[in-house]
């Protein structure tokens, strides 16, 4: 799966960053490589807990495929 990443440029230094396809996922780093990680390392974590939440409301199956 591919996402676009929106990097800014931080006030106090370094960088942060957003995912627009997945609201309130944002993360920030020292350098431009460090918030590319962390925002990977977010955006994963914001599908896990998207995933779980669908599964706790609803009796949906999760499957995974590769794109």
């Amino acid at each position: 799966m591919k996402l676009k990443v929106l990097l800014h440029p931080a006030e106090e230094g370094g960088f942060w960053a957003e995912v627009p396809a997945l609201p309130g996922c944002v993360s920030e780093g020292e350098t431009f490589e460090e918030t590319l990680a962390n925002i990977r390392e977010a955006a994963e974590g914001w599908l896990v807990v998207a995933a779980e939440q669908a599964l706790a409301e609803t009796q949906v199956q999760v499957a995974e495929i590769e794109l």
